[in-house]
């Protein structure tokens, strides 16, 4: 009983938030909505059903994959396949990757707008050292300062950003949303075991 527990939580914490996701990649496959929910209960049906369920953390990658290959399935059965069906197993084999890459956009604007907020003196040395990689005495000589300048700079951006990254993780915001939302139902609440300030 408590592994049937254990996989219903999986189940609702792991699949069925990216039910909606699922859902909006096959409206273009399905031409009625009846076909697109079959299609929806069949890709849930079968990720419910796999044994190995344990070692599935990423959900969306997961859905799309079990999506992926039953699409794969079923146009084997067909004996025409749509250009269109071709385009849209490439959208469910790169979803991931689009996702990751989102991500990634989302924390390089965050970093872009802590440094943005950055005195002069330690933005210019931070870029011209985390970005342009350029050496400690390269920066001296364009800035006209000392390398120990240089260093107290690059350490004073270092440390402004650390910290701004802390308090937006002390506010709970990541990727511009509420870093809780949808997780345990109450948005804003603090994790486990960190108080709030």
């Amino acid at each position: 009983m408590d592994n049937v527990r254990a996989k219903l939580d999986w189940f609702k914490a792991i699949i069925l938030p990216h039910q909606p996701a699922l859902r909006a990649r096959l409206r273009r496959l399905c031409p009625t909505t009846g076909d697109l929910e079959d299609l929806v209960s069949e890709v849930l049906t079968r990720a419910y059903a796999n044994p190995n369920w344990h070692g599935v953390d990423h959900g969306r990658a997961y859905l799309f994959t079990v999506a992926r290959n039953l699409v794969i399935d079923m146009t084997r059965r067909d004996k025409i396949v749509s250009f269109d069906t071709v385009v849209e197993l490439d959208l469910l084999q790169s979803d991931h990757d689009m996702d990751a890459q989102l991500c990634a956009r989302d924390e390089l604007r965050r970093m872009q707008a802590i440094v943005d907020t950055l005195p002069g003196q330690c933005r210019r040395a931070f870029i011209a050292r985390r970005v342009q990689e350029k050496s400690m005495g390269e920066i001296a000589d364009e800035m006209g300062l000392s390398v120990s300048t240089v260093e107290k700079h690059l350490g004073k951006a270092v440390r402004l950003i650390m910290q701004a990254l802390a308090d937006q993780e002390d506010q709970g915001f990541v990727g511009g949303r509420k870093a809780d939302e949808g997780r345990d139902g109450a948005a804003g609440r603090p994790a486990p075991g960190r108080a709030r300030q």
